[in-house]
């Protein structure tokens, strides 16, 4: 299981989701450019220590990114891209996840743009009331990962 954050742009949300990554041992590739100073003092804040311990794939663009899923690469080749977006008609919740999935989160200010969609394996959304826009992306992408990890049983062993 991965996280993948397409051009991020909020430093903030960045952070949160590298330490989601370090907490959980899942793995986090930033796909670039990013809407922010990767040093960003806002995105050590939201990581703080935890993003010493995040196992961290930057790529220069969504083109190295998908090259490096084609070779022996970070990103595992072969695994499956489940986007998470507002426009898939699957609940996650409805979702089969496999281990060697790659959640992949837009863009804060536009999503995913349709090179993206096209490149995707599934789509899955979180349920929402009705006139509702969207989940902040850390929020959603927890939700999302949580159940992922939940049904491959991919969370870390608890300590004793």
């Amino acid at each position: 299981m991965r996280l993948a954050l397409f051009e991020p742009d909020i430093p903030q949300n960045a952070g949160t989701l590298m330490r989601l990554g370090a907490c959980l041992g899942v793995p986090v590739d930033v796909i670039e450019p990013c809407g922010f100073v990767f040093a960003d003092k806002y995105l050590r804040r939201a990581g703080m220590d935890y993003l010493d311990r995040v196992d961290l794939t930057r790529h220069l663009s969504w083109p190295a990114f998908l090259a490096a899923r084609q070779g022996n690469g970070a990103s595992g080749n072969g695994a499956r891209l489940v986007l998470l977006t507002t426009g898939a008609s699957t609940p996650y919740t409805a979702f089969r996840f496999k281990p060697d999935d790659v959640l992949v989160l837009g863009r804060e200010s536009s999503g995913l743009p349709d090179a993206v969609h096209d490149a995707a394996d599934a789509r899955v959304k979180v349920p929402m009331v009705a006139g509702m826009r969207s989940l902040n992306v850390a929020v959603a992408a927890a939700m999302v990962l949580g159940e992922a990890l939940r049904q491959t049983r991919g969370f870390p062993e608890p300590e004793s």
